[in-house]
């Protein structure tokens, strides 16, 4: 029997300080929770092929989730296994500076916060 085990939990923080883009928070939430993490175990250890026996679990909370591009989130996850990415309401706005010449359209500063689980495949294969 194949059962999905947690392996790790990362959470990460992203900020677009300028553009308003909450997809760009949102990638730069994921890139910073990966940048903590090591999985050398995986390979080492259990000797699991990413592909077959990793699947990764990904939430956002952003501002105007329902801008944020999806596949953008998936590419930001460096390694080749099973991605869900899910983008939910949360994450902070606050008052920044708006600079035309950055492509500010508000003052705005969006911050997303991402929640990340990887899971392995135990068992007979």
């Amino acid at each position: 029997m194949n059962e999905w085990k947690r392996y790790l939990i990362e959470i990460g923080m992203g900020v677009d300080q300028h553009g308003q883009n909450p997809t760009k928070a949102s990638v730069k939430a994921v890139k910073d929770a990966i940048t903590r993490v090591c999985t050398v175990g995986l390979l080492e250890l259990f000797e699991l092929d990413f592909e077959r026996d990793v699947k990764a679990e990904v939430i956002i909370g952003v501002p105007y989730p329902q801008s944020v591009d999806v596949e953008k989130i998936r590419e930001a996850i460096p390694i080749q296994c099973e991605k869900t990415v899910r983008i939910v309401g949360g994450g902070l706005k606050g008052p920044g500076i708006a600079l035309k010449e950055f492509g500010d359209k508000t003052n705005e500063m969006l911050i997303a916060v991402a929640f990340i689980t990887l899971y392995v495949r135990r068992g007979k294969r």
